[in-house]
C-alpha cells in the first residue's frame, strides 16, 4: 500500500474500516475526499489479500485475489524514478479482447492514471507501468525509463527500462455493477478461493493419515495371522 501511495501522487489515503458490514461506506469516504475512483485492501485470515478497484459512486467494481506482492524494499532493485513524478500505463494487448478486459482496463486507467490536475504530481515522465494479462491473471510491474546508457554517460541516448518494484499479481474474482457491490456483471469461473484450496489439502492430509493408520492395522493383523501356536515342548512352557 505504501509502495502503491509513493507511485500515485493523486493518491489519497483513509483510516481503516471493517470490511465485513461498511463496504457501503466507501462510495460516501470516496465523495468526501472528492474522488472518483477508489481502491481498496481487505486482508482476511490465513494472510489472504483482496483488492477492490472501483469508480465511485456508481460503479462499476472489481474484486480481485492479490497474490506473489514483492515490495521496493523486498527486491533491492536498480531502478529509481522521482517522487511525485507521472507514469504511462501500458496495457497488454489482450485485454482487448474480452469484454472484462476491456472494462478491468478502464477501470486502471482511471485510477493508476494521474490526472492533469493533481496538485502533488511533479511535470515529469520517468516510469512506466504494465499491466500484462497472462493465464487470466493480471501481472503488474514498474519501470524506469533510463535515456543514457550508465556505461556511457556522455554517448548517443538510448532509452531502456530497468525495473523498480513493487510486483504483484492480481486474479479477478467478480465485476460488479455498482461501487462494491450490486448485480454481478462477470464472474471468473476459473477462480478457486484460497479457503477451498486449503480445505482440499487438508481433506487430502486427512485421507493419507487414515490410508497410513489402516496400512498398519492390516501389517499387525498378518503379522498376528503368521504367529504359530505354542506346542508341548515350547521354550516357555519347558522352563516355565
Amino acid at each position: 500500500m505504501n509502495d502503491l501511495e509513493a507511485l500515485l501522487p493523486h493518491v489519497k489515503k483513509d483510516a481503516k474500516l471493517d470490511s465485513k458490514n461498511h463496504l457501503n461506506l466507501l462510495p460516501e469516504l470516496a465523495d468526501l475526499n472528492n474522488c472518483n475512483n477508489a481502491l481498496y485492501f481487505e486482508a482476511r485470515r490465513h494472510e489472504d489479500l483482496y483488492l477492490w478497484a472501483a469508480k465511485t459512486p456508481n460503479g462499476p467494481s472489481i474484486k480481485m485475489h492479490v497474490q506473489n506482492v514483492h515490495t521496493m524494499d523486498e527486491l533491492k532493485m536498480t531502478g529509481n524514478c522521482l517522487k511525485g513524478s507521472r507514469g504511462i500505463l501500458s496495457f497488454d494487448k489482450a485485454f482487448d479482447e474480452s469484454e472484462w478486459g476491456r472494462l478491468t482496463k478502464e477501470v486502471f486507467t482511471h485510477i493508476f492514471g494521474v490526472p492533469p490536475q493533481a496538485r502533488k504530481a511533479k511535470p515529469f515522465v520517468d516510469h512506466v507501468l504494465t499491466f500484462s494479462l497472462l493465464d487470466n491473471k493480471i501481472w503488474f510491474r514498474n519501470f524506469q525509463i533510463v535515456e543514457k546508457d550508465p556505461l556511457q554517460p556522455n554517448g548517443p541516448p538510448q532509452t531502456s527500462l530497468v525495473e523498480i518494484g513493487p510486483r504483484f499479481v492480481l486474479t479477478p474474482i467478480r465485476i460488479f455493477e455498482g461501487a462494491f457491490g450490486g448485480a454481478t456483471v462477470y464472474s471468473n469461473p476459473e477462480f478457486v478461493s484460497p479457503a477451498a484450496v486449503r480445505s482440499a489439502l487438508n481433506k487430502e492430509r486427512g485421507n493419507r493419515y487414515k490410508s497410513r493408520k489402516f496400512q498398519e492395522e492390516e501389517r499387525t493383523g498378518r503379522k498376528d495371522h503368521r504367529k504359530l501356536e505354542e506346542d508341548q515342548l515350547a521354550v516357555s512352557k519347558v522352563f516355565a
